[in-house]
């Protein structure tokens, strides 16, 4: 199960990867993704049998979240596209401290004191960050911040609202819904005049099918499989290694060490630190 995990995690480092080797600009990127990863899914056994087992009222609030996911991935790519691969992975491992305040306003819970500490360590890493990277990839920093945001929003709903529902329902249902919010947003994006390629090029098309297969519909049911046999600790841990990954592959890949300086990767390794830190310090004020 631990493999499995692991296997999962390495799987979405490489979705920074993809995102800056396909050509398309963000909005059709995500709208190909979906539409991909939601049509594997309909491969999946006793899918519309499960579908009908959730109740009417709970489907909206699915949609909702699937609308959040959907945002979620137009910044993130849009956060790589402006920058690079390293800096939009850079800005997920701030999902769980944006987590740490708003899971408590939907489970009705005190914020912990250490949850208030580990995001004032979190300022000095984004200052070295910020300081160490040219001005055009501010604004990729920007959109990966807001990525995180959403990405905690709607990860605090799932956790709110999944229960004992079908996860692969569920995420038919997130996906479809986000194909469909895409569906009507990118047309009106014309309106307004933002112009961008929306078919892909021959190349793209394969970074397109292992962006949905194997860095979405195969992480997961791996990830699926292993929660079955794995604590929640020890899950959100191993989670938390995916900016590891995904910094480590733009290393390999597109040599993005060259594009930034030492005191970039000391805000990383503080910004890591405190990410690390938050489920053994969450663990401890269990006890």
């Amino acid at each position: 199960a631990y493999v499995q995990l692991h296997i999962c995690v390495f799987l979405w480092g490489f979705t920074a990867i993809l995102g800056k080797l396909i050509s398309i600009a963000a909005l059709p990127l995500v709208w190909w993704r979906v539409a991909i990863t939601t049509a594997s899914l309909l491969f999946v056994g006793g899918l519309i049998t499960k579908l009908r087992s959730i109740p009417r009222r709970k489907i909206g609030t699915y949609m909702f979240i699937g609308v959040l996911v959907c945002i979620h991935w137009v910044f993130f790519y849009a956060s790589i596209k402006a920058s690079n691969a390293s800096v939009g992975v850079l800005c997920m491992a701030l999902s769980p401290i944006f987590t740490a305040f708003i899971e408590p306003l939907y489970f009705k819970r005190r914020i912990l004191w250490f949850e208030i500490a580990l995001s004032l360590l979190v300022i000095p890493g984004m200052y070295l960050v910020t300081q160490n990277i040219s001005a055009s990839m501010i604004t990729g920093l920007l959109f990966g911040i807001i990525s995180a945001l959403f990405a905690a929003w709607f990860s605090t709903l799932n956790k709110k609202y999944i229960e004992n529902a079908d996860p692969v329902s569920i995420t038919f249902l997130e996906l479809g819904s986000a194909w469909v919010f895409l569906s009507i947003i990118l047309p009106l994006t014309g309106l307004i005049g933002y112009e961008y390629s929306f078919w892909p090029s021959k190349s793209d098309w394969l970074y397109l099918f292992a962006l949905a297969i194997v860095c979405t519909t195969i992480p997961y049911i791996l990830s699926l499989m292993s929660l079955k046999y794995i604590s929640a600790f020890a899950t959100t841990l191993t989670i938390n290694l995916e900016p590891v990954y995904g910094i480590f592959l733009a290393w390999i890949i597109l040599h993005e060490d060259k594009e930034v300086s030492p005191g970039f990767y000391l805000g990383v390794i503080i910004i890591l630190f405190s990410v690390f830190s938050y489920p053994f310090l969450k663990r401890l004020a269990k006890f």
